[in-house]
């Protein structure tokens, strides 16, 4: 005799009489072992392992299957196709005692079809889909075992918390009290407009003393303004008196510098500076102009709160 072990009677009766002969099918009901109601059962301190335990109503379900397991040849478990029935053939097979010779079968319809063909395809159990189902079960017992009774306490008997709604009401309420307790607070951008070769550019302001900055109020947008004309106005001097190749040389490296920085332009300016100095330690008459017609407008506006 084989054994073929499902979930639901109903299930079994319609499979039994499709195969007959030396098949006998039966059902377990469902799950056959659990955590237990009245405590925790799950092991946080040895890495969240489960104690299972067999409900009074399955005892009778597992004597009468052990009976039956004693004398078949052979047994497949055919609990449902996902990580519940999955799971419920590991804990049929636990036990039962089946050991790692337990055949796994699965099918999507009942027809005599359908079951034949999963009787000539078993496999074993898929652990990864049975670990899956226990990462579940134990997420639900830890939120729900602790707030449940909070929530039946305080608001209605009979709630439970969820997993995912425990912790999805713990993010919203989170972000309103970000909301609640944010100031709103003033700030400004500080802009300056380029025009490098015919190529104009806007770039921002965003970088003090090699720490991000936006001015706080008008006041201090204005002392921004003037501290970047007054770095143009030093790079200009940088370059003074360069003629020839060294001009050509000294030209390129400030363009592809304004460039190639043109959304972090102030630290990218001093930069370029800072290199031609070290390197050339000459200035550029000719390049004064160059930075004062690039340096076209720096522009202060009020942007709203952060």
């Amino acid at each position: 005799m084989q054994l073929i072990i499902v979930e639901s009677p109903s299930k079994a009766k319609t499979i039994e009489k499709y195969l007959g002969g030396k098949y006998k099918v039966d059902a377990s009901g469902g799950h056959v072992r659990d955590l237990p109601e009245k405590r925790m059962g799950v092991n946080v301190s040895k890495d969240f392992a489960p104690n299972y335990v067999i409900p009074a109503d399955k005892k009778a379900v597992i004597k009468r299957l052990q009976e039956k397991v004693e004398k078949a040849d052979k047994v497949y478990l055919a609990t449902d196709p996902d990580r519940e029935g999955e799971a419920i053939s590991w804990h049929l097979k636990e036990v039962l005692g089946l050991g790692d010779d337990a055949q796994r079968i699965e099918f999507n319809e009942i027809s005599e079809k359908a079951i034949r063909h999963a009787l000539e395809n078993p496999r074993t159990i898929n652990y990864k889909l049975v670990d899956s189902q226990q990462a579940r079960r134990i997420l639900d017992r830890l939120v729900g075992y602790k707030l449940s009774p909070l929530l039946c306490k305080r608001i209605k008997n009979g709630l439970s918390a969820g997993r995912v709604q425990s912790v999805a009401l713990r993010i919203i309420v989170d972000k309103e009290r970000e909301i609640e307790a944010f100031v709103p607070s003033e700030y400004w951008l500080v802009s300056a407009e380029f025009n490098v070769n015919g190529k104009k550019f806007r770039a921002l302001l965003v970088e003090k003393n090699g720490k991000k900055y936006k001015p706080t109020c008008e006041a201090e947008a204005k002392e921004a303004e003037r501290n970047q004309q007054r770095s143009f106005r030093e790079m200009a001097r940088a370059l003074r008196n360069t003629t020839g190749a060294q001009y050509e040389k000294i030209r390129d490296a400030v363009i592809n510098g304004l460039t190639a920085g043109a959304e972090d332009y102030v630290k990218n300016a001093y930069k370029v500076v800072s290199d031609i100095q070290s390197k050339y330690g000459i200035n550029s008459k000719d390049l004064i102009q160059k930075f004062n017609s690039a340096f076209s407008r720096i522009t202060k506006t009020p942007s709203g709160v952060d």
